[in-house]
């Protein structure tokens, strides 16, 4: 019965992310248009615009090979295994054992590497440059990231996220100065690896600014409604992964009542739904940094990883 469970909550998960990813990208679209004045696109706007460009057939470039066309698709399977390793409502999924954060790690750095290598699989200009930013930024977020993992890894004897989720849950290392570092500094990372402001903008196509869209321009059709739906699912995983790492409460687990994973499911969707209105908020208030200042924004990110890693290690060392 708790395999049966688990894997049935595995099943909701993918579902329920699925629905809501989406929703996430318009709700953010639709707060950040308010803030501003605007009337802005309704939050299901996403989807419509999925339904519509999965009904069109794909154009090709000239020129491109073989990994052109898969790219979409294994982009996607990346972004989906990995999001299926992040917990939402309940713990003790089918997938909890294998739910390593280095793993979770590898899958979104395999989506980015196929991304880019599609990118300049196309010959162009727009995807060279794209490539070539996406691929520097991801090399001064991923340390941040690793430090994240490391400093998780100290505190909890693991790197297994369901595990350390439910340490995290039971109040076992309680209120420390080294986790609210690593907030800022995952928030930091995420941003960047999401392609949001400060570091890249996802409503502008202006060539001296585009990182994650000048990757994707040839794409068109199914093909690009794949590329859509990973980003939107890659910005639920690292807002879901905010969420069950920093703020652990009214989570259920797999092999327990089933109808308590109802409220918790509503309570993750309010999580959610606050992260989204604060990346709006921020990115309100912010203006696009220029390419060359993106290395010291992320660099303040690796420093507060770094600090985190050090002040537990000390901590511990002199318990």
């Amino acid at each position: 019965m708790t395999a049966l469970a688990g894997l049935l909550a595995l099943l909701l998960h993918l579902a329920l992310l699925v629905a809501v990813a989406p929703f996430l990208t318009g709700l953010v679209r639709w707060a950040k248009a308010r803030m501003v004045g605007r009337l802005g696109p309704p939050p299901q706007q996403p989807w419509r615009d999925l339904i519509r460009l999965l009904r069109k057939q794909p154009v090709v470039a000239e020129g491109t090979s073989w990994l052109f066309r898969v790219a979409p698709a294994v982009s996607l399977s990346a972004s989906l295994a990995a999001i299926a390793l992040v917990p939402s409502f309940a713990l003790g999924m089918a997938t909890a054992d294998v739910s390593d954060l280095l793993v979770i790690a590898g899958l979104l750095a395999l989506s980015r590497a196929v991304t880019a290598l599609a990118a300049m699989d196309t010959g162009t200009a727009f995807g060279g440059i794209g490539a070539s930013r996406e691929m520097a930024f991801a090399t001064f977020a991923e340390p941040g990231l690793f430090l994240f993992v490391f400093t998780l890894a100290l505190l909890a004897n693991t790197t297994n996220l369901d595990a350390i989720v439910g340490q995290i849950a039971t109040g076992a290392f309680g209120l420390r100065v080294s986790m609210a570092l690593s907030l800022v500094g995952l928030a930091a990372v995420a941003v960047a690896e999401c392609g949001r402001i400060p570091v890249d903008n996802p409503a502008t196509h202006l060539e001296l600014t585009m990182v994650h869209e000048a990757m994707v321009l040839e794409y068109s059709g199914r093909h690009l409604a794949m590329i859509e739906l990973g980003a939107a699912l890659r910005l639920l995983l690292w807002m879901s992964l905010l969420a069950c790492v920093f703020a652990p409460f009214a989570i259920a687990h797999a092999a327990g009542p089933t109808l308590l994973w109802i409220p918790a499911a509503l309570v993750w969707v309010i999580k959610i739904a606050l992260l989204g209105l604060a990346l709006s908020a921020f990115e309100t208030t912010r203006a696009k940094l220029r390419v060359f200042r993106v290395p010291e924004f992320l660099g303040v990110a690796l420093l507060l990883g770094l600090l985190a890693a050090i002040l537990l290690f000390v901590s511990q060392g002199f318990a």
